[in-house]
């Protein structure tokens, strides 16, 4: 790879000279950062996409952060005062501006949080009994649900309160361990009332329609190709930022984003698992956990999917093994449950999966021998199931391409390939119930095991599949009343191997990212919970 080297070299030594990256008209230090994906949304009441997180993340702050070690520390908040019973938050504030010279104050979080429950926004939930626990968050939940119209009084009776322009009070029904890194969550951010008032539905929408209070300002974004961004020089934490510029090239496919690095016009570009080999022995390249679930959402209203033993065959006919490590090839685990490892550590100081049970296995016997109980208890010789994926969400087609071979190698099954979008797949086909087999995956929005547990409730807005099991929800239940912390993990992972045993989903591998970045970079932040990219701390060689 001395080649690659040298042309990486060779791009620095001439983007130092017009203030780094690819973009003339820059000067000091400019990180460059390549992603797959489009920012979709800079709207914290609406946005739902790691990249746009991190586009987000990028220009606001929310009343937790991350420290230049990943750990949660305090940013717009300067300190927390936490009542005895764990059930009141009083964050005060630190003197801190929006881009516009405004003061951010404490109605900037009480207006945000009460917008996204006006706008019934994708992660509304997050401030009720799923998420954050507001009180009365719940109460305006159901009404949503029932189609009710919501009221200012209603609004005003959830937890969350400024008492002072610098005072935050939140209430909370429950005590929740990992609260405050909850507060790191894009959708607890703040937002200007009166400049999101005056621009309207154009709100975050555009660079000037959007404000800064984190460590940098945008300046320009053009969907599909590029966001530009400049230091916020009036940022609270501005002495930590090194580098002058960010630049966020958007919708490059890998081989034309490591074409890029090699020319010095990216500091940062994922890869895919066909250039893996390629790169694998560079100083360049790295891998590390994504935090993505992929799994199979089943239609339990689908007869045949409602046959555990058919459910059963589907999972033990995955070779998860071989999945990763020869078609991904890009640091991706085969997954043993539903909780990834890496999410989170117990009472005891222990990763959550490693103290739990395995939940999968490849044998082909045992799933041919699942299916033939199911195809008989079913009265039927064979079974045609419809397998969905979007091709626009890689790698799902190399998984349904995957899962359509080991499915079809099964006697008495076959699989007709559903190809659409995300956006249909999600919003069309799952949520309307349109589906048998489902490629789905999850990021975590917190690091406990409830982020992913709880999409199997029965009520949840995101059991697309219809999972129901009164002992499961009955043990997240005792999980969410339990007062020791050590009860509570073993109450989690018994509810986990009730899901798991019922195949209510079928877990198959946590997401690595293969990616080459610039070695003359460090301090770039990244975590498998939230949002997935911190900037805050990048800087550069000289």
């Amino acid at each position: 790879m001395k080649k690659l080297k040298a042309l990486v070299a060779a791009g620095l030594a001439v983007a130092m000279l017009v203030g780094c990256g690819s973009d003339s008209g820059t000067s000091g230090k400019t990180f460059t950062f390549a992603s797959e994906l489009d920012i979709k949304n800079l709207d914290s009441s609406d946005a739902d996409d790691g990249m746009s997180f991190n586009a987000m993340h990028a220009c606001i702050d929310g009343l937790m952060g991350l420290d230049k070690d990943g750990k949660i520390t305090e940013a717009l908040a300067e300190k927390v005062d936490v009542s005895d019973d764990g059930l009141t938050y009083t964050f005060h504030l630190r003197d801190a501006k929006w881009s516009n010279g405004d003061a951010v104050t404490a109605n900037d979080f009480v207006y945000a949080w009460q917008r996204i429950m006006k706008k019934n926004g994708n992660y509304a939930y997050m401030l009720g009994s799923d998420g954050a626990a507001l009180v009365g968050a719940d109460e305006i939940l159901t009404k949503m649900d029932n189609k009710q119209d919501i009221t200012q009084a209603d609004l005003d009776k959830m937890g969350v309160k400024a008492t002072d322009e610098k005072t935050l009070e939140v209430k909370i029904t429950r005590k929740i361990s990992y609260f405050k890194e909850l507060m790191t969550f894009p959708c607890y951010y703040p937002i200007n009332q009166k400049f999101c008032e005056e621009k309207g539905d154009q709100y975050a929408k555009s660079a000037e329609n959007v404000l800064s209070c984190g460590a940098f300002v945008m300046k320009t974004w053009k969907p599909g190709n590029k966001a530009t961004y400049e230091k916020n020089k009036d940022y609270w934490n501005a002495d930590a930022v090194k580098i002058d510029n960010l630049v966020m090239n958007l919708v490059q496919e890998p081989k034309a984003a490591a074409t890029n690095f090699e020319g010095g016009k990216n500091d940062f570009a994922p890869i895919n698992s066909d250039l893996v080999d390629k790169y694998k022995d560079d100083d360049s390249y790295q891998t590390f956990n994504e935090g993505y679930l992929f799994y199979l959402s089943l239609n339990f209203k689908t007869k045949e999917l409602a046959n555990a033993n058919v459910r059963k065959a589907l999972s033990l006919a995955i070779n998860r093994e071989d999945f990763t490590a020869n078609i991904l090839k890009d640091g991706s685990k085969a997954a043993r449950g539903f909780i990834p490892a890496e999410l989170s550590t117990g009472p005891d100081g222990k990763d959550f999966r490693d103290t739990a049970a395995t939940f999968t296995a490849y044998d082909t016997t045992k799933a041919q021998e699942a299916l033939d109980a199911g195809l008989k208890e079913l009265g039927v010789s064979s079974i045609k199931l419809r397998l969905t994926y979007g091709t626009d969400e890689s790698p799902m087609d190399q998984l349904a391409t995957y899962l359509q071979n080991s499915f079809s190698k099964l006697k008495g099954l076959e699989i007709e390939m559903v190809a659409t979008t995300k956006q249909d797949r999600i919003y069309t086909k799952q949520k309307n119930g349109d589906y048998d087999i489902c490629c789905t995956r999850w990021g975590p929005d917190y690091g406990d095991p409830t982020t992913y547990l709880n999409l199997l409730l029965t009520n949840n807005s995101n059991n697309y599949g219809k999972y129901t099991s009164s002992a499961f929800d009955g043990k997240m239940e005792q999980a969410k009343q339990a007062s020791d912390d050590a009860q509570r993990w073993t109450y989690l992972q018994e509810a986990e191997k009730i899901a798991m045993d019922d195949y209510a989903y079928i877990p198959v591998f946590e997401k690595g990212t293969a990616v080459l970045q610039n070695t003359k970079v460090s301090g770039l932040v990244h975590k498998p919970v939230g949002v997935p990219y911190t900037f805050t701390y990048v800087d550069i060689a000289e």
